[in-house]
């Protein structure tokens, strides 16, 4: 199942292809991955942000055909003028002047976050270079959390080969990426969208586990009050999710131990979208995934935002980018955000 999870997310994306901005331009892996990605149909449009002649030279030092992709020059660009007011409109009652937002409008994360914010492109992923942070200042300040969506948040999609927990060896697990520290009521909102963004994305039905190191009072800690607070509050938001916690992981991933830690539930044993309690949990768990089960990890897919917005990790390859142009792609959706 898990490569045919890859051929679905890519056959779905070549059904509605978008235009995806990439502002790192004139990055190499980037520069690989638009070609691809325009040349395999999963989007309509690939755009790269940057300086011209340099992203022509670093492709044809890649060897890297770029018929189809569009190339825009933040610097140069008759927009930036438009792009500048907009900000300035919006950021000036946090002290931003004129003349910040001109200079800002030249970097090429905020000139593409402009892009979406003017419905000139349908997503935005960058990340290879920059971090979380960076990638995702200019959303929060422009784009802005979707209206009734909680706060935003990540998840990865795991894909785990010769596996048969979660989904045949798929998981969604979650928040890898942006809350370091989530208070229950957010650490609810995660599982509440990680599992919608499941059943609209892949079909699967979502099981949720709340992870924690105490399954159903095997241990008791202001730490597990807050996971279970967060599952009553995640049930309260949607009743008809199958979601239970606290769990550990393996009463979660396991059946047999799931039987005998929380023979009740129907979750135990069967999860496949695992929710951490905190960021730290998260990060190093799907990183302990993704090398030591030589797994693939497709993300981190932000959600929470008006339009689609993806950060990618500064180890991707070119082929995670292409990958993840897909999903930014399919998030145009209104139902997968």
């Amino acid at each position: 199942m898990p490569i045919d999870v890859v051929e679905k997310i890519c056959a779905m994306a070549r059904k509605c292809p978008r235009r995806i901005v990439l502002p790192e331009g004139e990055e190499s892996r980037t520069i690989k991955a638009a070609a691809k990605m325009t040349k395999d149909a999963l989007v309509k449009s690939a755009i790269l942000l940057g300086d011209e002649g340099r992203i022509k030279a670093n492709a044809l030092k890649e060897k890297v055909d770029l018929s189809g992709v569009e190339l825009v020059d933040p610097v140069k660009d008759p927009r930036r003028k438009q792009f500048a007011e907009r900000y300035f409109e919006l950021r000036k009652h946090k002290g931003i002047t004129q003349e910040d937002a001109e200079k800002l409008i030249s970097d090429p994360l905020y000139f593409g976050t402009m892009m979406l914010d003017a419905d000139m492109v349908d997503g935005f992923l960058s990340g290879a270079t920059h971090a979380t942070g960076d990638t995702i200042r200019p959303a929060l300040q422009i784009i802005k959390p979707a209206p009734g969506g909680g706060s935003i948040s990540s998840f990865f999609i795991m894909l785990v080969p010769n596996c048969a927990y979660g989904e045949e060896g798929v998981m969604f697990m979650a928040d890898c990426a942006i809350v370091p520290d989530p208070s229950p009521l957010k650490l609810a909102n995660i599982a509440v969208a990680t599992a919608k963004t499941a059943r609209a994305l892949l079909g699967i039905e979502p099981r949720v586990a709340m992870l924690s190191f105490s399954t159903k009072g095997s241990a008791e800690h202001e730490l597990v009050d807050r996971v279970r607070e967060a599952t009553r509050l995640a049930k309260e938001k949607d009743p008809a999710l199958l979601i239970d916690g606290e769990m550990q992981a393996d009463a979660a991933l396991v059946p047999e131990i799931g039987k005998r830690k929380a023979p009740e539930s129907k979750v135990a044993g069967q999860a496949n979208v695992l929710i951490f309690p905190d960021l730290q949990s998260a990060n190093i768990g799907y990183k302990l995934v993704e090398r030591l089960a030589k797994a693939t990890a497709i993300g981190p897919v932000l959600q929470g935002f008006k339009k689609p917005v993806n950060d990618l990790s500064r180890g991707c390859s070119a082929e995670d980018i292409v990958m993840m142009g897909a999903v930014t792609s399919l998030q145009a959706d209104p139902s997968l955000r």
